[in-house]
């Protein structure tokens, strides 16, 4: 494996542990979250993709090109 994949191995290692954690430790409840978290994130996506295809352009993110600490 590449050294990338290693670090993203941990780092989901990490996540999956966080995300169990806020649960409390019930992995049903950290399922039932991630699932509902995943179809905000589609709607989201979705709802970005008509707008774009709608010719709407969305507007840039004010910390996008700050440099501020």
């Amino acid at each position: 494996m590449l050294p990338s994949v290693f670090s993203d191995i941990g780092r989901y290692e990490q996540a999956c542990d966080q995300a169990i954690a806020m649960c409390d430790g019930n992995l049903r409840s950290t399922i039932k979250a991630l699932i509902m978290a995943n179809e905000f994130l589609e709607t989201e996506l979705a709802e970005l993709q008509a707008a774009v295809a709608a010719g709407c352009v969305p507007a840039p993110c004010s910390h996008a090109g700050s440099n501020a600490a």
